[in-house]
């Protein structure tokens, strides 16, 4: 006769990853400093030599 039960529990599945999860990867804190230091020269731009 087959033995049905399980013996062992089902592991626990990964909790989803979130936001802080993909802001915490280096490559896209890269990219998001470069961006955001574009725009800020271009602001400072903008506002002291225009």
């Amino acid at each position: 006769m087959v033995d049905t039960t399980q013996s062992e529990a089902a592991p626990p599945k990964d909790e989803p990853r979130g936001c802080l999860f993909a802001l915490s990867q280096p490559p896209l804190m890269i990219f998001l400093a470069v961006i955001g230091c574009l725009l800020l020269m271009a602001a400072l731009h903008d506002l002291l030599l225009l």
